[in-house]
């Protein structure tokens, strides 16, 4: 079984923080979360790591980010852009807006072929989550459907107190497969502990469910569905909204669950998530990582 590979969703890096110069530092030693992710990933076992960036940021990448991380792993680029395609398409005329998660992926299409974890660059996902990932990564293996997983966060780990946030809420068979996974947003928890979502007819979320960060766990079969993903994307839901429709890794996910074609084991963990959905999150995540640094969990240094 070839090693398994980490696969790093940072095209967004860029837009989101106005210059990857400018990402936050949140560690006592002026770590971004990434530094955290790509240790944790190493101590697990991986040895190699792909980011998805846009093409114009490799060289701020690489002197921010990359050349840390070289330390631990052997690092590859895949860039994301309206061009990179399968065969046959061609994004909308004036689309700016790239193409969504799952398209994102795809863009690692020829450089993996191994199996694989996706992450997002700005989430913290802890030293369990790595581990039970690279752990399924380093003995799966497909047979008469595509296997795949996902680490699935107890809903209760995954809130800021500074606002609401969007999951992807998940439900398991009895067999600990991944039976459905819905997009809820505005999701907090009331003055009275009560975690709920005002989306549509609104609901109680139980504090265990199961939801997901986008931590995600393939064979590389998955890089051939999604080529097929992206057609009937931009035969469908892409001719309705031309300038912003979406392409998202769970749907791609899910539309292989329900056809019956795929699994996805949703492995379980307790581990806290942490990350800056709001300005107001950033001193909760600065005491996170600093109690996290002295309490050894961390090295001072990273």
């Amino acid at each position: 079984m070839n090693q398994p590979v980490l696969v790093v969703m940072a095209a967004g890096l860029g837009s989101r923080y106005g210059g990857l110069k400018q990402i936050d530092p949140l560690g006592p030693g002026g770590q971004i979360i990434l530094d955290y992710s790509i240790y944790d990933a190493w101590r697990a076992g991986f040895r190699r790591v792909v980011f998805i960036i846009k093409p114009e940021l490799q060289d701020t990448f690489e002197e921010a980010i990359g050349r840390k991380a070289r330390r631990f792993m052997q690092v590859d680029y895949a860039f994301q852009t309206l061009t990179a395609l399968p065969d046959g398409l061609t994004a909308p005329e004036g689309r700016t807006k790239p193409l969504g998660t799952g398209h994102a992926v795809w863009c690692v299409s020829g450089l993996v072929d191994a199996p694989f974890a996706v992450i997002n660059a700005d989430d913290f996902y802890g030293t369990d989550a790595f581990a039970k990932m690279f752990n399924f990564l380093a003995h799966v293996q497909d047979d008469d459907k595509y296997r795949y997983c996902m680490v699935g966060y107890q809903a209760q780990n995954t809130l800021t107190e500074n606002g609401t946030v969007s999951r992807g809420v998940c439900t398991a068979d009895e067999n600990g497969f991944l039976a459905d996974i819905v997009e809820r947003t505005r999701i907090a928890r009331d003055p009275d502990g009560v975690i709920r979502f005002t989306d549509g007819e609104g609901g109680v979320i139980a504090p265990e469910t199961p939801v997901s960060m986008n931590l995600w766990g393939f064979t590389p079969s998955f890089l051939a569905t999604l080529t097929d993903g992206l057609h009937d994307f931009f035969a469908h839901k892409l001719q309705t909204d031309p300038m912003k429709a979406e392409f998202y890794l769970p749907s791609a996910v899910d539309a292989l669950i329900t056809t019956g074609r795929a699994t996805a084991k949703v492995l379980t963990t307790d581990a806290k998530w942490f990350g800056v959905t709001y300005q107001e999150d950033k001193p909760t995540v600065q005491a996170a990582l600093r109690a996290m640094t002295e309490a050894g969990i961390y090295p001072a240094d990273l």
